[in-house]
Order: C-alpha cells, then sequence, then structure tokens
C-alpha cells in the first residue's frame, strides 16, 4: 500500500461489487437460523487488508455460544447479524455445533479476539492505518493504547470509552460519532460487550466513515490487564470458557452454565432437518 493510500480511507463506488477473490462464498454456512464464515486468521486477515485497500466498507463480527443464544431472543440483534458482512467463528462450541450439523468446520476456524488482535494490530502499524477503538471503562483503552504503543510507536491509534448514551440522536452519541468521523479511521473497533455494540453499530453504521467496523468485545481489556487472558493451550483445546469462569464466576455462570441447554432444541432440530433434507433433490439445507 502506498503511502498516499495509507493517509485516506478508500471509497468504494456501486460498482466494485463484493469482497472480490477471498470473500467468504462457498465458506458461508448456516446454522440455528443464523449464519458463520469458516475464516483462519490468515484468511480474516487478507479480508480486511482488501476491505481497506479496494475501498469497501464492510461489518465484522463473530458469533460464539453467548451470541447465537442473544441471537434467537433479540430481533434487532438479528437484523445485525443479516447485515454484517463477514461472521468470523469465536469459540469452539460453535465450531462443535457445526459439526454435529454436518458442516465442514474445523478447529482454526476458530479466531478469537485474543488470537486475532497481536496480528492485526502489527498489521495495522506496518499499513499505516488509522485504528480507532470504542469501549472499555474509561482509561482502561488508554491505558492498553499506551502499552501498544510501546511496542509500535508509530501506530496510529485512538480510543474513546464506551459509556455513554448511545441512542440514536442523543447529544452523547452524536458527539461520538463526529470524533470517530474526525479521525477518518481505516479501522473501527467497537468493544462495548454484547448485544450493546452490535446494536451500536446497527444504529450508526451508515454515518461512520471507517472501511472497516469490527466488533471487539474485551480485546483492550486483555491488553490493560483488566481481564486475565486465557492460556492459549486452553483456547486450542476449547476449554478457555471454564478459565474465564474461574476467573468471572459472577458475570459469567449464567452464560456458560445455562444459556446452553437453551439451544439444544433448537440444535436437535437443525440436525433432523439437515438428515430429511439430504433426500430432498435441490436442497441446500446442509449448507
Amino acid at each position: 500500500m502506498s503511502e498516499s493510500a495509507a493517509r485516506e480511507p478508500y471509497v468504494s463506488s456501486p460498482a466494485d461489487g463484493g469482497a472480490g477473490e477471498g470473500s467468504p462464498g462457498s465458506i458461508d454456512h448456516c446454522l440455528l437460523e443464523t449464519r458463520v464464515h469458516a475464516l483462519t486468521l490468515e484468511q480474516l486477515r487478507i479480508l480486511m487488508e482488501r476491505t481497506i485497500q479496494n475501498g469497501e466498507r464492510r461489518i465484522f463480527t463473530s458469533h460464539n455460544l453467548h451470541s447465537l443464544y442473544l441471537h434467537r431472543e433479540d430481533e434487532r440483534l438479528r437484523a445485525f447479524y443479516r447485515k454484517a458482512d463477514y461472521i468470523r467463528i469465536d469459540g469452539m462450541s460453535v465450531v462443535l455445533i457445526g459439526r454435529v450439523l454436518g458442516l465442514p468446520l474445523k478447529r482454526e476456524h476458530r479466531v478469537t479476539y485474543v488470537d486475532w488482535f497481536p496480528v492485526f494490530v502489527a498489521q495495522a502499524a506496518l499499513c499505516n492505518w488509522r485504528v480507532f477503538y470504542l469501549g472499555s471503562r474509561p482509561g482502561v483503552a488508554e491505558r492498553a493504547a499506551a502499552r501498544i504503543r510501546t511496542q509500535y510507536p508509530g501506530l496510529q491509534l485512538a480510543t474513546l470509552h464506551g459509556f455513554f448514551d448511545p441512542r440514536p440522536g442523543s447529544s452523547e452519541n452524536e458527539q461520538v460519532v463526529a470524533t470517530i468521523n474526525a479521525f477518518r479511521p481505516h479501522v473501527l473497533m467497537v468493544g462495548m460487550g454484547m448485544p450493546r455494540q452490535q446494536l451500536w453499530v446497527l444504529d450508526n453504521h451508515e454515518r461512520l466513515c471507517a472501511n472497516v467496523i469490527s466488533t471487539s468485545g474485551a480485546a483492550l481489556d486483555y491488553v490493560a490487564g483488566e481481564i486475565p487472558t486465557p492460556p492459549r493451550w486452553a483456547g486450542r483445546m476449547g476449554l478457555e470458557w471454564l478459565f474465564r469462569l474461574g476467573a468471572e464466576p459472577r458475570r459469567l455462570a449464567r452464560r456458560y452454565l445455562i444459556e446452553p441447554w437453551v439451544l439444544v432444541p433448537g440444535i436437535t432440530s437443525d440436525f433432523f432437518a439437515r438428515r430429511i433434507a439430504r433426500h430432498i433433490p435441490g436442497s441446500r439445507r446442509s449448507n
């Protein structure tokens, strides 16, 4: 990428079409009345890079077990996921559900914030991307940004805490949107927790000047040390949830011990619907 290209976000024209080579296409899978993209860490990196290089504006998000639970309960959240361009898999539980349903999902298709963020920051610094992070408690993102800058002194990174009135039209929300647009980020990370971050993006994405809008959860909370980082061996074994539950039992007990059971009827229904669909000519339910 040239220096001038990195200085300003690209703006795509309607004629540009989709993401071109490397777009999800055949790796777009349906499960539990939503969809996910079977993306590896490298594929995700390339898609973000091409989104910026091609002047597109895309929404990147993820699904884990908690979001699948919320998805069935909240119509506005379902609207957000319909709007999103790329939905990576953030959790081995989703990979396992996909396998039960007959989808060709693999361990490497699980890409968490902890895995993705170091790769992303390194590329942002190399390509001179401007990155804006919206989220976390006051002071947390700033502390994380200071740590990141010690490793990448030239990184253009701005932060703003997520404690404001997010209602469309509120004075605080208008100021947040104006601050982001004044920075003109190539990448906007929104880390305000689920579903608040998704609903905020749904309400505001059309007014935001950013090539990539990515819901990012607690990405900078980990960097700042606010939340203990799970060991990567636990993530590879699908046990990261157990580490997080031990670190934050009061906040996460319901998410990990109760919500999954609510999904069982939907998984069972989807499983048998796919088995029946295999015997119906022309059916695409198995995708």
